[in-house]
């Protein structure tokens, strides 16, 4: 199993995606931290009930729960939504008579997936105490960990595909091998959408209304076309040529490899050639995403239209809670955009030889299956459940808003787009694909090289990191 496992460890893509969604960074954390309990006190919804009944789930299992995660977002949801959870202190805490242990490590420089590598190459020899009970993956290298014996299918832990109903089906694809197995789930959805300034709207546009908003930007032409209104006006259309590109990227039509070839899909030439227009006629820049300089949009002062992203971008990563932003005025709006797509997303996995199997399945069936925990979840923090019936209810529900985009309650707008994901062109090589080909096309973008030099400086280090592929 070791070597099975090292040896798709090597194929696999060793590098976090700068694109990953806000679980890669600790904006999520920060904003729960306000909804988590205190040390040493127990969730605000726990009951007598919940407390007997976490006590019967952690019967003839191991003392010591642990956790594999890379920010603090999941351990909030566990912290605030699991029943019967005590926090201890900030990396323990106990459920029923188990301890539990977080072991939190950033993404940085690849450093979560490196120690969860070490501990799972570790997992057949190691204590029972120590050994790794759950552990959380995002959607760029979700198949490096469920294509390996390492990481148990749902059904061995028990669950039913009948108690799996209401979830969205691209968050079962993002977790299911290549033999069809259903190896991790998620609490969350993540459908984007377009996110625009507002005040920048009535002014150039002369109306902040969603749907007028739409016709400005129905498809990519219109995009570009009103990029250079923006443009007259002294604004960006963009932040970032970045912004754009996971739209473009979600919608292709074959995959980043096609019968061992590199093969770059002509929705991404699309993305090249308006990007390539918008850089140009300086409508938009070329840094990266989470940069200082692209986050200078989420001011006034950044004079940036708008932004591209999921639920949880909007409300925790666009710095809403700081005084003078765009957020933080409810000046933000949201509409569909040119196309549709997604963009991150955490996944719970039940790690191979965990001791704590009925324990690891009740955290799987409340966090992401439970109603009205799910409910919850979305009234208390904004996020976008993995649950059919809860977002429907809550899109129709007209006491829901978002603050921070001023009243409007933009839930139908992800509900419809979650429908279209379509993952059927997702491989092992999107991560690496991903960040080599915008790393060398910014030559092409910023005048350092001709297409022909970009596209070729990407080949030879795609064929670095994957020796494998020819092209």
């Amino acid at each position: 199993m070791k070597k099975r496992f090292l040896s798709l460890l090597v194929a696999a893509t060793m590098v976090v995606s700068m694109f990953a969604g806000c679980g890669s960074k600790d904006n999520a954390a920060e904003n729960n931290s306000s909804n988590s309990n205190t040390a040493g006190t127990t969730n605000t919804s726990t009951t007598q009930e919940a407390g007997n009944q976490a006590a019967d789930n952690t019967a003839d299992q191991g003392k010591v729960l642990n956790i594999y995660a890379w920010n603090e977002e999941f351990k909030s949801r566990v912290t605030d939504f699991y029943p019967g959870y005590e926090v201890v202190d900030n990396t323990h805490g106990k459920i029923g008579e188990v301890e539990v242990v977080w072991n939190i490590t950033p993404s940085d420089n690849n450093a979560y997936q490196d120690n969860l590598d070490a501990g799972l190459l570790k997992q057949e020899s190691a204590a029972a105490d120590e050994k790794i009970d759950i552990f959380l993956v995002e959607a760029d290298y979700a198949l490096k960990y469920v294509d390996t014996p390492y990481t148990m299918s749902i059904a061995d832990l028990g669950i039913t595909d009948a108690e799996l109903a209401e979830q969205y089906q691209y968050t079962k694809d993002v977790v299911t091998d290549s033999n069809g197995v259903l190896k991790g789930l998620s609490w969350q959805g993540c459908p984007g959408a377009l996110f625009y300034s507002r005040a920048v709207a009535k002014e150039v546009l002369g109306t902040d209304d969603p749907a007028e908003i739409q016709k400005y930007v129905s498809d990519w032409d219109k995009f570009v076309e009103t990029a250079a209104l923006m443009q007259e006006s002294g604004y960006f259309m963009t932040s970032s040529v970045m912004d754009t590109f996971r739209v473009y990227s979600n919608n292709v039509t074959s995959k980043w490899v096609e019968g061992g070839k590199i093969n770059i899909d002509a929705n991404i030439m699309k993305w090249v050639e308006d990007s390539k227009k918008m850089y140009d006629a300086g409508q938009t820049g070329t840094h990266g995403l989470w940069s200082d300089d692209w986050n200078k949009g989420f001011y006034p002062e950044g004079k940036v239209f708008c932004y591209f992203g999921p639920a949880w971008l909007i409300n925790f990563c666009m710095a809403a809670d700081v005084e003078g932003s765009i957020g933080n005025q409810g000046g933000w709006g949201a509409t569909e955009g040119p196309q549709g797509f997604f963009w991150g997303g955490t996944w719970i996995c039940a790690a191979a030889g965990t001791d704590n199997a009925a324990l690891v399945k009740d955290i799987m069936l409340k966090i992401t299956t439970d109603p009205e925990i799910m409910k919850d979840i979305v009234v208390k923090t904004d996020d976008f459940v993995n649950n059919k019936s809860v977002m429907n209810a809550m899109a129709a529900d007209t006491s829901y808003s978002s603050k921070v985009l001023g009243g409007q309650n933009p839930l139908a707008m992800y509900c419809k787009g979650v429908e279209s994901i379509d993952l059927s062109n997702l491989s092992n090589y999107d991560s690496g694909c991903n960040i080599d080909f915008q790393s060398a096309i910014t030559n092409y973008f910023e005048g350092n090289a001709t297409l022909e030099e970009a596209l070729d400086i990407f080949y030879q280090s795609v064929a670095e990191r994957y020796p494998e592929l020819g092209y």
